[in-house]
């Protein structure tokens, strides 16, 4: 049984965030099984001895903290521990858990061995962080009822359950709370075969006709991230049914994508505006991201968390003490020459 609770939306095509448009997709193509999970190899071996363990013990699962990028599939990899642990799943978000009351009612409801998940576990409050140490440790929470002198304080046994946390900040994580996960883990990006694979199930669930060329030039622009690539192959389908037979070719998917501004390497508009502002409105850098934000019109925190993780593992763009920097990279991809120096090295003052 799963339960949801809370979602945030995001309006671009490449965002990894989840949106309103996703939900229903991505429940219809979740894996059930560690078997139908598709990449992140070095975790599900190690997710699966656990599992299989706990199993034969009879124990519940130690609690899982799942980190990294958004879309990786920290969700699907809760669903499927719960599925094989043969158990109910529980659903929520730490914005969710808003009073010390919400986690005490949520903890009281699990059964035996059920799975709690909390996405975004960094933005519990500390409150509510405070009352799920010893839930943790000792399954048990101490309720205070009552104020001032007559107050008092009532200590509840909870059945055996295991929490899975998942976050994208894992550096926010308090060391208490984090101290208290058995298992930590981190989900990597995907690498371009490992995408096709997903892009070619998915078309296969949807009932979509794809070739394995149309998968790849698909998986190729979802910046390794396997939200990206189902939402992406939900739009490319839409331009192959107008302006094709319905299948989805090599073809067709560069026009849809072209059309949808998403390059070769999976940038979008917005990401050649922010190289475009750096290099051609600040001579490519260094300057600060709040001014960048300003020039293009777009939040801060939007270029910091959408836009940067991925011009930074791409090699596009530097973090440095005086702002940000573009490199040769980017000036390459963008078709520009870049300023050397009198040694013929990249100028960057």
């Amino acid at each position: 049984m799963i339960q949801t609770e809370d979602m945030e939306f995001a309006p671009r095509v490449i965002s990894p965030e989840n949106t309103q448009e996703d939900g229903d997709i991505e429940v219809t193509l979740r894996p059930q099984s560690l078997h139908e999970y598709i990449g992140q190899d070095k975790v599900k071996e190690k997710i699966a001895v656990y599992i299989q363990a706990a199993k034969r013990r009879g124990e519940p699962l130690d609690h899982v903290l799942l980190y990294g990028p958004p879309g990786l599939g920290k969700t699907t990899l809760s669903a499927i521990i719960a599925h094989e642990l043969g158990v109910n799943l529980r659903i929520t978000t730490g914005p969710a858990i808003e009073k010390t009351g919400d986690l005490v009612s949520l903890l009281t409801s699990l059964s035996d061995n059920d799975v709690l998940f909390i996405d975004e576990i960094h933005r519990l409050s500390k409150q509510v962080e405070e009352i799920l140490y010893p839930a943790l440790e000792d399954r048990v929470i101490d309720i205070i009822i009552g104020k001032g002198p007559s107050a008092r304080s009532i200590r509840m046994d909870l059945k055996p359950f295991t929490l899975i946390g998942a976050t994208t900040r894992a550096g926010q994580l308090s060391a208490p709370l984090r101290d208290r996960f058995g298992v930590i883990e981190r989900l990597e990006l995907y690498n371009k075969e490992q995408l096709t694979d997903i892009v070619r199930r998915s078309a296969m669930i949807l009932n979509i006709p794809c070739t394995t060329d149309g998968a790849s030039e698909v998986a190729g622009r979802a910046r390794g991230t396997p939200r990206i690539a189902n939402r992406l192959l939900k739009r490319v389908r839409d331009f192959a049914d107008v302006m094709g037979n319905g299948e989805i070719t090599k073809e067709i998917a560069e026009i849809a994508l072209g059309r949808l501004e998403i390059d070769a390497l999976g940038l979008d508009s917005l990401d050649r505006r922010m190289l475009g502002m750096i290099i051609k409105g600040y001579g490519g850098g260094p300057v600060g991201l709040e001014t960048i934000a300003s020039a293009i019109g777009e939040e801060a925190v939007t270029l910091e968390d959408v836009c940067e993780p991925f011009l930074m593992q791409l090699g596009f763009l530097g973090r440095t003490p005086r702002g940000r920097v573009a490199t040769r990279l980017a000036y390459e991809h963008l078709g520009l020459v870049p300023p050397e120096d009198n040694s013929g090295q990249l100028k960057i003052t």
